[in-house]
C-alpha cells in the first residue's frame, strides 16, 4: 500500500519532467545567459526534479518578446511594470517555449531564448493582441525575479486576498533585511516578487480597508525598489517607481523626495525642485529636503556664473580700439611718403 501511494505521488512529477524534456528535444529552443545573480542557486523546476514534492513552481518573470525576423517587439513587461505569473506545466499554449526556458533557469537569472514556432504561437499565429505573425520564431529576453511553490499548481489569481496580501509582505520583510545588509540585487528580487502579488487586475477588484491594506505593502515595495536603484544609479527607473506611489498618492513625501533626487542626478533641476518644493509643504522640518533644496541653488548660482563669464563682453559696451607701435610706424610712413610726392609734384611743377 505505501509503494502504491509513493506511486501514485511520484509517476505525475515523472510525467511532466517528460512532457519537458520531449518539448525541448523536438523543438527549436536555445538559451544564452546573460546575467546571473549568485544569492540562490535554486532552479526554478525544482518541482520537477523532487520526487516526493506535493508542489508545482509559480513563476514571476519579466520579459520583452520579439519576432525574429521582423524584429517587431509586441510585449515588455519591464516597460508595463508588471511581471508575469507562470505556473510550470499549466501555462497558456503559446508560452509553453518560454517556460521550457525559465525551468532551466536559476533565481536573479538573466537570459535570451530563441524559441521556434512550435513552441510559440504556432503555424497560424495571433491576430489580436499581441499581434504575432504565422510560423513566427520569437526570441525572449527573460529575467527570473523569483518562483514559490504552490499547492496543487495553485496560482496567486487563486488565493484569497488576504493570502496574497500576506504573502506580499513576508517577501517584502525579506527585501528589507537584504536592503539592510545592502545586498540591493537580491532586496530588488523580494520587491519584485511582493509587487507581483500586487497586480493592476488585483488592485482594481479592491475596495475601502483591503485596498488600504495592499497599498500599506505594495507602495512600500516601489519605494524601496526606488531608494535601491538610486543607490545603482539607475535613476529613470527609480523616477518610474515613485511615479507609481504618487499616482495612489500625490502627497507621498518618501515618493516626492526620491523622485527628486532621481532628477536631480539626471539634471532635471527644475522638476527637481519641483517635488522637494511639494514634499516640503508636508514636512517642513525635514532636513534631508532643505539640504537637497540648498544644494539645486547652489548648482544654479554656479551655473549662472559660469554662464557669465563665458558670454562676458558678449553683449556689454565695445571695447575701444588701443594703438600699438605697429599703427605709428604705418602713420610715420604714410607720412614721409605724402612730403616726398608733394616736393616731386612741386619740382616738376617749376621745370613746366
Amino acid at each position: 500500500m505505501e509503494t502504491l501511494l509513493k506511486m501514485v505521488v511520484v509517476l505525475p512529477r515523472l510525467i511532466l519532467k517528460w512532457k519537458y524534456s520531449k518539448k525541448k528535444s523536438q523543438s527549436k529552443l536555445s538559451r544564452r545567459v546573460m546575467a546571473r545573480s549568485h544569492r540562490n542557486t535554486q532552479h526554478a523546476s525544482v518541482s520537477l526534479h523532487c520526487e516526493s514534492s506535493e508542489f508545482l513552481a509559480c513563476v514571476s518573470v519579466h520579459y520583452r518578446a520579439w519576432t525574429e525576423s521582423t524584429q517587431h517587439k509586441f510585449e515588455d513587461t519591464w516597460q508595463e511594470q508588471q511581471p508575469l505569473e507562470l505556473i510550470l506545466g499549466k501555462e497558456k499554449k503559446e508560452m509553453t517555449g518560454l517556460a521550457v526556458g525559465v525551468a532551466s533557469m536559476k533565481c536573479g537569472e538573466r537570459s535570451l531564448l530563441h524559441v521556434g514556432w512550435e513552441l510559440g504561437y504556432g503555424k497560424e499565429g495571433n491576430f489580436s493582441f499581441p499581434n504575432v505573425p504565422p510560423m513566427a520564431d520569437i526570441i525572449y529576453e527573460v529575467e527570473l525575479i523569483g518562483f514559490d511553490e504552490t499547492k496543487e499548481g495553485k496560482a496567486r489569481s487563486d488565493m484569497t486576498v488576504e493570502e496574497r496580501i500576506g504573502a506580499a509582505d513576508r517577501r517584502k520583510m525579506d527585501g528589507n533585511d537584504l536592503f539592510k545588509e545592502d545586498k540591493l540585487a537580491e532586496a530588488m528580487q523580494q520587491y519584485e516578487m511582493a509587487i507581483a502579488y500586487m497586480g493592476d487586475d488585483f488592485m482594481f477588484q479592491l475596495f475601502g480597508k483591503y485596498r488600504d491594506m495592499a497599498l500599506a505593502v505594495k507602495n512600500p515595495c516601489h519605494l524601496n525598489m526606488a531608494a535601491s536603484l538610486i543607490k545603482l544609479k539607475r535613476f529613470d527607473e527609480a523616477i518610474m517607481h515613485c511615479s507609481i506611489v504618487l499616482s495612489e498618492d500625490e502627497n507621498n513625501v518618501k515618493a516626492l523626495f526620491r523622485r527628486g533626487k532621481a532628477r536631480a542626478e539626471l539634471g532635471q533641476t527644475d522638476a527637481a525642485r519641483e517635488d522637494f518644493q511639494k514634499a516640503r509643504k508636508f514636512a517642513p522640518e525635514d532636513k534631508a529636503i532643505a539640504k537637497e533644496l540648498r544644494l539645486l541653488a547652489e548648482h544654479d548660482k554656479a551655473v549662472y556664473q559660469k554662464q557669465k563669464e563665458l558670454y562676458k563682453g558678449l553683449f556689454g559696451p565695445r571695447p575701444e580700439a588701443q594703438p600699438n607701435q605697429s599703427n605709428w610706424l604705418v602713420i610715420i610712413w604714410q607720412w614721409l611718403v605724402s612730403i616726398f610726392r608733394h616736393l616731386f609734384r612741386r619740382e616738376r611743377h617749376k621745370i613746366d
